[in-house]
């Protein structure tokens, strides 16, 4: 059984008189150990989904189950206990400005009434885990952004919870330390076998460390599978133009093959589309030995995620006419996605 279950879930507002569907009918689940994320622009109703998988917002119509447990059949007492076992951490961090480093990390723990010696001792075991040693007496004011997240998240591990639901948690960060912050949550979730929900609306967090994602669009789950697959193979628009921000390269394609068939008209163009298995394979060179043919490469974008290797790469090739089939032949027998988007 998944360790998360929604079925059929719907949430329903009542703004002005007006029934605002944020989220609507959506069915998924997640499985103990997945890093799973959610992606979706603004207003899709990803933040009102995650709300509801710690019971602060209770759905209109279906089923949460999570870890077993129906929330919307528990009594108020039954949910504060169910979400000692859910951790969250956000985006604007939410730490407490008068208390230390420490003292917030604590926190969590002073409130289920655990005595102060170990909750000194749990603080220091957090801050040792997440890069803050030393830091424990520091405030807020005195740390860099990813520090401040670093307290977010030891603070949101203090109750030892079974999940960890992060909502736009690396939003309000510059690259290099959304980097750093992503590479301790996959740390986390890996010495921890903690199961982590992210919502985000930026696909390169959702490439670098989830194993699955589900793409939601006007409350609704369009599109869902792992990562892997959906990036080599996005099916909705929404999807398509998530993959294509992410792999987005530095020039105008358009501009670039209009130049290139110009200057080559008797070439052939191809899109070759990797997968995890092969982006790391030398499959271009091993065409241009076998079929002596000329390969140039136009642009393109070859990234790494947590479940491999993946992106697509456009290239001219030019010689001997059979030799470029034989080559488009060879490529598509390697398993290599092939798009012809100019014969010469």
């Amino acid at each position: 059984m998944a360790l998360i279950q929604l079925n059929n879930v719907k949430r329903t507002f009542d703004v002005k008189g007006k029934q605002i569907r944020a989220v609507d009918d959506v069915t998924l689940a997640v499985e103990k150990g997945d890093i799973y994320g959610i992606v979706g622009y603004s207003g899709a109703g990803k933040s009102t989904l995650v709300r509801l998988l710690n019971g602060l917002e209770l759905p209109t119509d279906g089923e949460v189950v999570v870890d077993g447990e129906n929330i919307s059949a528990l009594s108020k007492k039954g949910l504060r206990d169910f979400r000692k076992n859910i951790g969250m951490i956000f985006q604007h961090f939410n730490l407490l400005w008068s208390r230390t480093v420490s003292e917030n990390i604590q926190f969590p723990l002073e409130l289920s009434g655990m005595k102060k010696a170990e909750r000194v001792r749990r603080a220091e075991e957090l801050m040792q885990l997440v890069g803050l040693e030393g830091r424990g007496d520091a405030y807020p004011s005195q740390l860099s952004g990813g520090q401040k997240q670093r307290v977010g998240i030891a603070r949101a591990l203090a109750n030892n919870p079974k999940i960890l639901l992060c909502d736009e948690a690396t939003s309000a960060l510059d690259p290099q330390t959304t980097d750093e912050v992503l590479d301790l949550l996959l740390d986390i979730n890996q010495q921890l076998d903690l199961t982590i929900v992210l919502i985000t609306h930026e696909m390169n967090v959702i490439r670098k460390i989830c194993n699955k994602v589900a793409v939601m669009e006007l409350g609704k789950v369009v599109e869902e599978g792992s990562v892997a697959e959906v990036f080599r193979n996005p099916q909705q628009e929404v999807t398509k133009r998530f993959v294509q921000q992410d792999l987005k390269p530095s020039e105008d394609p358009a501009e670039v093959l209009t130049e290139f068939i110009k200057e080559n008209p008797n070439g052939t163009l191809l899109t070759l589309t990797f997968k995890d298995d092969n982006a790391n394979e030398p499959v271009i060179s091993q065409a241009i030995r076998q079929y002596d043919v000329d390969v140039n490469v136009v642009y393109g974008n070859i990234r790494q995620g947590k479940e491999g290797s993946f992106g697509t790469l456009t290239v001219l090739l030019t010689g001997d006419a059979t030799a470029i089939r034989q080559a488009t032949a060879f490529f598509s027998a390697q398993e290599v996605g092939v798009e012809v988007l100019h014969h010469g």
